[in-house]
């Protein structure tokens, strides 16, 4: 990767209130110069996550407010550093998470947020674990805590953080027990995972059929009414991790309400004399009370996960690249819940 410095009009895809994905702005600006302790990042691939879905609607819990660049973590390559910052950096590829602000062509990011990409590693490959990986890593080993021989549910394991955690646990000498339609069930076994049909009104029961004795963790991003149904398949001493309110997407309102009362029905169970654990797992929690541990924390996991990536413990998958000026589509085809992996969006052939 050569190095090169930027100078110039940075493209961006706004967002400029709840729209249709058609309704996203591809606009220019210039960038200015990066200050101390600063780098300008090339994106070289950026993605579409369930958060960005959940912003388009203005539901997201931590809403940003409009108008704003979307884009919660991207790879690419230093193209210049401000004052302190090491020249060497230039014409290296790093990750960050950035939770807004990766649809754009460059960006101005701390050079303390920028996790190195191993080499050989495809960008777009990177990209699909970056968030998902972390979310994934620390759910399972540091909220969880799940231990070699464990046994696990994931449900909706063949999505993006779903199937992340298969194969974390799966290299972690744990059993999975996960949930996805009949097509992804052949996928599934070829990893290790015993497969349930999630339409199936038994679905639970057929769960407590496989783990009589009930499970060390419930990773649960669904929400609603079928949380109580996850919480009860724990053994005792096992953790329920709520990572989301998949169920309540499509409700009106935004997200604040469901994930509240969430919060509540978690804490009250977290009382309980039964040994069982409650947690709801929110990927920026820590960071405004102690940033630098939460800034060395997202930096280590990633870093293991990017090293797990190069080592061939994930098999990455790109559901189709985009170009930056088509974000729309990229959204549109995420938002259709019709393909396997993850939508990932690329430079225009032109950028440089």
């Amino acid at each position: 990767m050569g190095s090169s410095t930027f100078t110039g009009t940075v493209t961006e895809v706004l967002l400029p209130g709840r729209v249709e994905p058609d309704g996203l702005q591809v606009t220019r600006r210039e960038l200015p110069a990066p200050t101390a302790g600063r780098v300008v990042l090339r994106m070289d691939a950026t993605g579409v996550s369930f958060a960005e879905q959940q912003m388009r609607r203005g539901k997201y819990y931590d809403q940003p407010p409009f108008p704003f660049v979307p884009g919660y973590d991207v790879v690419g390559t230093v193209t210049e550093v401000g004052p302190g910052v090491d020249a060497g950096l230039v014409g290296r590829r790093f990750a960050a998470v950035t939770k807004t602000g990766s649809w754009a062509s460059h960006q101005i990011l701390d050079a303390a947020d920028l996790v190195a990409v191993p080499d050989g590693v495809d960008p777009a490959d990177a990209e699909t674990v970056v968030v998902n990986g972390v979310t994934a890593w620390q759910m399972l080993h540091r909220t969880a805590k799940v231990r070699s021989g464990g046994t696990v549910v994931v449900l909706g394991a063949n999505g993006g953080v779903g199937s992340t955690l298969v194969h974390l646990a799966r290299h972690a000498g744990i059993k999975v027990i996960g949930t996805a339609s009949a097509r992804h069930h052949d996928a599934l076994r070829e990893l290790g995972v015993t497969p349930v049909e999630y339409r199936d009104p038994d679905m639970y029961r057929r769960i407590r059929e496989l783990a009589p004795d009930g499970v060390d963790a419930v990773f649960d991003h669904v929400g609603g009414a079928g949380v109580v149904e996850s919480w009860r398949l724990l053994c005792r001493g096992g953790t329920l991790v709520s990572y989301g309110t998949a169920a309540t997407k499509d409700s009106d309102g935004g997200s604040q309400v469901p994930v509240l009362r969430l919060f509540a029905r978690l804490a009250l169970w977290n009382g309980l004399p039964n040994g069982r654990g409650a947690r709801f797992y929110n990927f920026w929690a820590g960071r405004s009370r102690r940033p630098d541990v939460f800034r060395s924390r997202l930096n280590e996991d990633l870093t293991q996960v990017l090293r797990l990536l190069a080592d061939g413990v994930f098999t990455p998958t790109v559901a189709a690249r985009f170009p930056l000026s088509d974000a729309a589509s990229a959204l549109t085809l995420a938002e259709s819940r019709t393909v396997a992996g993850k939508v990932v969006i690329v430079p225009d052939a032109t950028a440089s």
